[in-house]
C-alpha cells in the first residue's frame, strides 16, 4: 500500500498527505483529509512511490477516509450554501464600494471556514467587509486575493489551440513570462494572439521555450551577416519546423535556403546574443498572500 498520496484541492492546489490507515486509494477518489483547524475534501491526484516519499520533507496532515454516499449528498448541500454565500458577499462588496471581483467561494467540509477568492488590480482594504461576513455567517472568514491566471485555472476552459487550458491539465506552478520569449520563437508581438483566456501571456510561451532554444542552437544566430555570390546577406528568419532559413540581400530581395547551402558561405559577422529582458507588466501576478485577511 502507498503511505504517501498526493491530493488536489479545488483550484488545483496539490499537497502530500500521509495514508496511515493504508487505504487502497486510486486516482480520482474523493477523500476527506485533515487541514488546519478542521477537515476538508479533495481528490486523489496520484499515488506516491516509497522511493519518492522518502525524499519528501515532513508531512503535516493525514487522509481521514474515502467519502461515503451520505458525505457526497452533504457536499451537494455545501455547494448550495456556497452559491448563497457568493450572492451575499457580492451584495456586501457593492455596499462597501470595494474595487474587487469575487471569483469563487469555498466552504470547508466541516463548515468551520469560509474562503472567498477574488481578483483586484491592487491592494484592497476590506476589513469592514470581513467583519460583516463574519457576523453574518458566524464562521471563520478568509478573503484571498488571486491572480488572473489562478482565476482561469479555477474555471477552466479551452485555448485557441482547441485543447483544455494548460493550467487546468498539467501545469503545477506559474513562472514569469516575458515578451522576449515570443521574440525568440519568431512570433508576432500581437497582444491578442499572445494572450490566453486570462488576458495574460500564454503559458506555452514559457514551457516551449527550451525546445526552441535547443533547436535554434543548431543554426547561426539571427542577424548574422554572410558573404555570398550575390553580395552580403543577413539571416533574418529561421524556421525550425522546415529546417530552413531566410536571408535578405543588399538589394532588398529575400531567399529561402537550407543549412547546407548557408554553410557554404563565409560568415562575416555573427549575430547578437539574445539577452532576456524581464518586463514588469509581463510578469504573472500569482497569488499575493500578503493580501489575505481572515476573521
Amino acid at each position: 500500500m502507498f503511505e504517501v498520496i498526493e491530493v488536489e484541492f479545488r483550484g488545483g492546489r496539490k499537497e502530500y498527505y500521509r495514508n496511515p490507515m493504508q487505504f487502497p486509494f486510486q486516482p480520482d477518489d474523493v477523500v476527506l483529509v485533515e487541514v488546519e483547524k478542521g477537515e476538508h475534501i479533495c481528490r486523489v491526484s496520484r499515488l506516491v512511490s516509497a522511493e519518492e516519499a522518502s525524499s519528501i520533507n515532513e508531512i503535516s496532515y493525514s487522509i481521514v477516509r474515502r467519502l461515503t454516499e451520505k458525505d457526497l449528498e452533504y457536499v451537494e448541500q455545501i455547494h448550495q450554501r456556497e452559491i448563497e454565500a457568493m450572492k451575499i458577499c457580492r451584495e456586501k462588496v457593492t455596499f462597501h464600494e470595494l474595487p474587487m471581483k469575487l471569483v469563487n467561494v469555498e466552504y470547508q467540509f466541516d463548515m468551520r471556514k469560509l474562503t472567498f477568492y477574488f481578483t483586484a488590480d491592487g491592494r484592497v482594504d476590506f476589513r469592514e467587509l470581513v467583519k460583516d461576513l463574519a457576523a453574518h455567517f458566524r464562521t471563520r472568514i478568509d478573503l484571498r486575493q488571486i491572480g488572473a491566471r489562478d482565476e482561469a485555472k479555477r474555471f477552466g476552459g479551452y485555448g485557441v489551440c482547441g485543447m483544455k487550458l494548460c493550467c487546468t491539465t498539467f501545469l503545477t506552478e506559474f513562472n514569469p513570462i516575458t515578451t522576449q520569449m515570443a521574440k525568440e520563437q519568431n512570433l508576432s508581438l500581437n497582444p491578442q494572439k499572445l494572450s490566453g483566456c486570462c488576458n495574460r501571456l500564454k503559458c506555452c510561451l514559457r514551457y516551449e521555450l527550451d525546445f526552441y532554444r535547443q533547436e535554434l542552437s543548431k543554426y547561426p544566430r539571427r542577424e548574422s551577416v554572410f558573404k555570398t555570390p550575390r553580395g552580403e546577406a543577413i539571416l533574418e528568419k529561421i524556421d525550425i519546423f522546415t529546417a530552413s532559413m531566410y536571408v535578405k540581400y543588399e538589394d532588398g530581395e529575400w531567399e529561402k535556403m537550407n543549412v547546407e547551402k548557408l554553410a557554404g558561405f563565409t560568415l562575416l559577422q555573427e549575430g547578437p546574443v539574445v539577452v532576456e529582458e524581464i518586463v514588469e507588466e509581463d510578469l504573472i501576478q500569482y497569488e499575493d498572500n500578503s493580501d489575505n485577511y481572515s476573521a
